[in-house]
């Protein structure tokens, strides 16, 4: 028979394994924690509580009293959030391995703190910078769950050993009310920090330091930087793929991820899952999913391809590609945000089911690729960048580009004006300034 509301809603929180239904996985929601407390704008140990216990009763307490303290001493949200704290957070995040979406989410933070928003190039020397310290989900190598990484100190925890490293700017003020440097001062002895550590060892049999490491002993473990930012003919502007969530077992030993294969081109998600589903998509192929962007879907997040995928025998056989978003949980080589999008006179608009993709992605340099390399036919010694190049020069955009028909027209408005503001690589933001500037020059003529 059918569940009731009530027990879907019971299974489903206990699937997550936290009563208030918090997920145990470092995705989208669970990395925002995250980066609001490396910004400053959360307590001290609050991200990744397990929700629903009596330390989230001590939380909302302790964040009363840090209102009125911050109240008291004059420090407002602007104090707080400052270049020094942007930075903390981007390197936090990638210390984490977190959800690639914060790559949208923390340029738009520092816009609307009158901030300059980190470009793309910012985005890479971080994650070169910075060793992943964390395994938890979906990252691996264990995959522990979140509620571990907080028992075992969470983002304080990191940050000692981020303080220890160099990378971090100690003079950022707090949700406390103090600098950085103080706050983790106090967490290095804290009975907290004790108390806490013993508790995971003793329910969970876990050591801390399996869940989060020094950089020692992370290389020792594996652990792969978080984030590599591929480009070539297909993504002149850039892409975005959590390379540390890339199966091990599809990685050359030199650390470098390799396919070559033919694309299967689709213009929505539900016709690419109908391709997985009736086995149209096989081990080898290229899955492009394209028009998925801000201006043809308001930049979905294609979680129901990734899903699919991941539970087929096949699957981490088969990349993906797309103008869409992906979920903090998706796994496998899943390369999203290329830009330009399709419909914004994307290469990746231009592609058709038979082309031979190449992509590269080098999880130890952090470097990638992403080129048409050839046509359907095309011989194997023919391959190359320079002939894909040549390609894309003849073709025009595939006459089938299209938004989707059922897209609202707020959000049409909004894919404009967020591409004349940044796009999605500045945080998909409504620059004012830029807009109005651009209006002015359509009405001269200029």
């Amino acid at each position: 028979g059918e569940a009731t509301l009530d027990y879907a809603q019971e299974m489903g929180c206990l699937t997550c394994a936290s009563p208030g239904g918090g997920c145990q996985f470092l995705g989208t929601a669970a990395t925002s924690q995250v980066v609001a407390e490396a910004l400053g704008l959360a307590l001290p140990h609050s991200a990744l509580a397990p929700s629903g216990q009596p330390i989230w009763r001590d939380m909302a307490r302790r964040s009363a009293r840090a209102l009125v303290h911050l109240h008291n001493k004059g420090i407002t949200t602007k104090k707080i959030l400052t270049e020094a704290a942007i930075r903390n957070a981007m390197i936090t995040h990638a210390a984490f391995g977190g959800s690639t979406n914060l790559l949208l989410h923390i340029p738009a933070i520092a816009y609307a703190a009158g901030l300059r928003r980190p470009t793309v190039e910012d985005w890479i020397q971080v994650n070169r910078a910075v060793p992943r310290l964390v395994d938890v989900l979906p990252n691996g190598p264990v995959g522990h769950p979140t509620v571990r990484a907080f028992m075992a100190g969470g983002v304080p925890e990191v940050m000692l050993h981020l303080r220890e490293l160099g990378l971090l700017q100690l003079d950022a003020i707090t949700a406390t009310g103090e600098p950085l440097g103080e706050v983790l001062e106090w967490w290095e002895s804290s009975e907290r920090r004790t108390r806490l550590q013993a508790i995971l060892r003793r329910l969970e049999g876990v050591e801390p330091d399996d869940v989060i490491m020094s950089p020692g002993r992370a290389r020792e473990r594996g652990l792969t930087s978080t984030v590599t930012f591929p480009r070539g003919n297909l993504a002149p502007e850039g892409s975005v793929v959590k390379s540390t969530a890339i199966d091990r077992s599809t990685i050359d030993s030199d650390g470098v991820y390799r396919k070559t294969g033919p694309a299967r081109v689709f213009l929505t998600e539900r016709d690419a899952v109908k391709a997985i589903k009736d086995g149209t998509i096989q081990a080898g192929d290229v899955l492009m999913l394209i028009c998925a962007g801000p201006h043809g879907s308001g930049m979905e997040e294609i979680l129901q391809v990734t899903g699919a995928l991941k539970h087929l025998s096949f699957g981490k056989h088969v990349s993906v590609i797309t103008d869409a978003r992906f979920s903090g949980v998706s796994t496998g080589a899943c390369i999203g945000h290329v830009g330009p999008e399709a419909l914004a006179g994307g290469p990746i608009g231009k592609v058709r089911t038979g082309d031979v993709i190449r992509i590269e992605i080098d999880t130890v340099r952090l470097e990638g690729r992403l080129d048409l390399v050839g046509e359907a036919g095309t011989l194997l010694a023919e391959l190359s960048t320079d002939r894909g190049c040549q390609i894309l020069a003849s073709r025009r955009p595939r006459p089938d580009l299209a938004a989707r028909p059922d897209l609202p027209d707020d959000t049409r408005l909004w894919a404009a004006l967020q591409a004349v503001g940044g796009g999605t690589w500045g945080g998909c933001v409504y620059d004012v300034n830029r807009i109005i500037e651009m209006l002015e020059k359509g009405k001269t003529g200029q």
